[in-house]
């Protein structure tokens, strides 16, 4: 087992194929080292598997969050330990169109509770956490706005003692049925004038989605202090998302979309901002330049 103040040599192997600057292993050192200490000592306390959910806006440094975790749970600590991401879980392109014919045409742009696949997401969970043998984890391609044929799913070994739940509304809360009334942009005052949109995705995040999320024994959020209503710092944390997309695949949202996308997803992550932190276990502020400043934890 490795001393808990140095970084296995898998976590600068992270760092080199996502060209990350190297202060990122500080931040390593200084901020996930304790988040993973207090993650393997939840779990010890539980006596059984232990779901994470790591919550924060787009853009904020969660899948990096998990791949680090990952292996300081593993090396570190000695967990086995698999990571789950919400957009994986994605509905394919056909069946978003679908819903989007009969509930709204909002629901045909992936993001908001509604248009991911929760039936599938707790049947992987649970496979996972007390399966045994090889599982099969959803993947998602954004370059195409679909889901990947099964058979180039990863496959991941059951049953684990961690399980990693990252997404930007993991863990969130309904709204309160007033909160509704008020359109907080311009997609929601011409495109869901009447509310029919924004209130059936309250009421998915109130129902299954809740039922989702019941699991979560350990909540992580990454908060970004000060981040205006308008989320200019994740749109612009989201162009940068993009060009690597469109470095990778070639293809992206131009800015005009972009800016779209993301309008479905601010009134969701303002709630998350004003809501999850009195809720969250391990609350880890986030400046602009990406760099954690602050890390609690809630006892």
């Amino acid at each position: 087992m490795k001393r808990p103040d140095m970084l296995p040599p898998a976590i600068h192997d992270i760092l080199a194929r996502e060209q990350l600057p190297p202060h990122y292993a500080l931040i390593c050192e200084q901020y996930w080292l304790p988040v993973a200490a207090r993650i393997a000592e939840a779990q010890v306390a539980a006596g059984h598997p232990l779901v994470v959910g790591i919550c924060g806006p787009q853009g904020s440094g969660k899948s990096t969050l998990c791949l680090c975790l990952e292996v300081l749970l593993r090396e570190t600590h000695g967990l086995a330990v698999a990571t789950l991401a919400l957009d994986d879980l994605y509905l394919p392109r056909a069946a978003r169109l679908e819903i989007a014919r009969e509930a709204h045409p909002l629901f045909a742009t992936r993001g908001v509770p509604g248009t991911h696949d929760v039936g599938l997401g707790i049947e992987v969970m649970e496979r996972l956490l007390s399966g045994n043998g090889m599982v099969a984890r959803p993947a998602f391609d954004k370059s195409c706005d679909d889901r990947r044929p099964a058979a180039e799913w990863p496959r991941l070994a059951a049953p684990v003692e961690v399980v990693l739940f990252e997404g930007w509304c993991v863990g969130l809360s309904a709204q309160p049925a007033g909160a509704l009334d008020l359109p907080v942009n311009a997609l929601e005052r011409e495109e869901d004038a009447g509310g029919r949109w924004r209130r059936a995705v309250n009421l998915r995040l109130e129902t299954d989605y809740a039922e989702l999320f019941a699991g979560i024994g350990l909540l992580l959020f990454l908060r970004v202090p000060g981040l205006d209503p308008g989320l200019e710092e994740v749109r612009r944390w989201r162009r940068l998302q993009e060009a690597k997309l469109a470095a990778r695949t070639g293809s992206g949202m131009t800015a005009d979309a972009l800016d779209r996308f993301v309008d479905h997803y601010q009134r969701l992550t303002v709630h998350a901002i004003d809501s999850m932190p009195a809720r969250a276990d391990i609350l880890v502020d986030i400046g602009p330049d990406h760099r954690p400043f602050s890390l609690q934890f809630r006892t």
